[in-house]
């Protein structure tokens, strides 16, 4: 009996002028926008590539006794893009092209959105927004009137007075509906998919393939989450035109409003500094200590005895008086920069650990969040990406601070250069990818939360309808 009213249902939706719109959304939407994000993706690695090689050799030397100036980036760590990134764009953008080492801390480039800032107030057009966003609302238009139709129509009540369990009628309605809407989905992947091989895109390496594979499963978990949201939307009304209205709000707030205002709240709740005014904050410490250094050199300096004509001359024995006394207090006064610098990392890096941590709680209220925060981990273009970025930055300042910054003496007069005081500033090491099953470790509150909706949402949909009056 089931599945003739789940082919029943299938026919209901095939003669219908939605699923009409639903063909044409994904024969044109997908495998266009892969198409088109490909090439993008292809430009991304090819201006990598050229800065990359214009900024960074295989190997330089610079010697630590040599004037430094604070600011000056001695090396770049890029951010390489992600072949995934033509799936979901997500912070690849937003990031900074580059990470800039300089003796008073990481310095940031400009993101690559600064080329083309007109076309990003238009928003992205990617895979994951065709699911998110347009598919979402389709959803809802596919399931709003399931019932509240039925109902309206007169035909509900004709349906269950003959000997039709409840809980078949509704599965039918469910899984007929969802059949419809998941096939040309998956056919148009499928094309679209074609397209990309077609063109060079790397489906058949081993870190690529299971993640589209498990992308387009949490799709059809997102899609059958709208479609539970659809159904207790058209179990609780009795009007179908009232149903329209009410899941097109709830389309509004669940997928355009309320993922936005958790952070917006979050800036609030917890407020924290920019990176630039930190790094400015390191830059005036400094400037004050070269100043009180300065100040005292000038003190030991006034305190040289004079030649036989009355001259002060900064020479020989002078010169090294000076030096024996200007290197303690640069050490001393390095540490204490190095300490207050680490401390004014650390204070940011919570700060922004806690605002962040705010807004992604309350913008998971939703499921929209969920899928965007688990489809863009799994493309490496999320939070996880962000994080190893940062943290190859760390290391690799680290080591440069161990093998230059930390020897670089400014204030001393005399400067010999010998080769052994040479250094070997190697090439920025490669940013880690992280791992399928470590996506899922760091991914496992979002599957649960879209799991969770699902099951939920759809209970709450036959208890309504198991107590409601035909």
């Amino acid at each position: 009996m089931l599945m003739t009213l789940i082919q029943k249902e299938i026919q209901h939706h095939l003669l219908s002028v939605r699923f009409v719109a639903l063909l044409l959304m994904c024969l044109l939407l997908i495998p266009l926008t892969l198409s088109i994000n490909y090439r993008k993706y292809n430009q991304n690695l090819v201006d990598y590539q050229e800065a990359a090689k214009l900024t960074n050799i295989e190997e330089t030397t610079m010697n630590p006794k040599t004037p430094l100036e604070p600011e000056i980036e001695v090396s770049k760590l890029f951010l390489k893009p992600t072949p995934l990134s033509v799936f979901a764009n997500g912070l690849g953008e937003a990031l900074p092209s580059y990470l800039g080492m300089t003796r008073n801390g990481i310095t940031q480039g400009p993101p690559a959105l600064v080329s083309a800032s007109l076309s990003y107030l238009l928003g992205h057009l990617d895979f994951l927004f065709i699911v998110g966003t347009v598919f979402s609302l389709l959803a809802l238009l596919f399931t709003f009137d399931a019932v509240a139709g039925e109902r309206e129509a007169g035909t509900l009540r004709i349906t269950l007075a003959n000997s039709l369990p409840r809980d078949l009628f509704l599965w039918s309605k469910l899984i007929g509906g969802y059949v419809v809407f998941v096939v040309p989905f998956l056919v148009s992947l499928l094309f679209g998919l074609l397209l990309l091989v077609w063109q060079g895109f790397p489906l058949g390496e081993p870190d690529i393939f299971p993640r589209v594979l498990t992308l387009t499963l949490v799709s059809l978990l997102y899609i059958a989450v709208f479609f539970a949201i659809g159904t207790v939307i058209s179990t609780h009304l009795d009007n179908s035109k009232t149903a329209l209205i009410v899941a097109f709000t709830v389309w509004v707030f669940a997928v355009l409003i309320t993922p936005r205002v958790g952070f917006l709240a979050a800036k609030f709740i917890a407020p924290t500094r920019t990176l630039q005014s930190v790094y400015m904050e390191k830059t005036a410490m400094w400037d004050d200590f070269n100043a009180e250094i300065d100040k005292k050199k000038m003190k030991v300096i006034m305190e040289l005895p004079l030649d036989e004509h009355g001259n002060l001359i900064i020479a020989g024995e002078n010169a090294k008086r000076v030096d024996e006394c200007t290197k303690p207090l640069e050490a001393e006064y390095r540490s204490k920069f190095q300490d207050y610098a680490n401390k004014l990392d650390q204070d940011y890096k919570r700060e922004t650990q806690r605002q962040e941590q705010v807004g992604e709680t309350l913008s998971r209220i939703t499921p929209t969040a969920s899928l965007i925060y688990l489809a863009t981990n799994l493309t490496e273009t999320g939070k996880l990406k962000r994080n190893s970025y940062y943290q190859a930055a760390d290391r690799y300042y680290d080591a440069l601070d161990e093998d230059l910054f930390s020897k670089v003496e400014d204030h001393i007069s005399i400067r010999t250069y010998t080769p052994e005081d040479t250094v070997t500033v190697t090439q920025p090491p490669r940013v880690e990818t992280t791992t399928l099953g470590e996506t899922f470790r760091q991914s496992v509150a979002d599957v649960l939360l879209l799991c969770f909706f699902a099951v939920a949402l759809t209970t709450v949909a036959f208890l309504k309808f198991f107590r409601s009056d035909v």
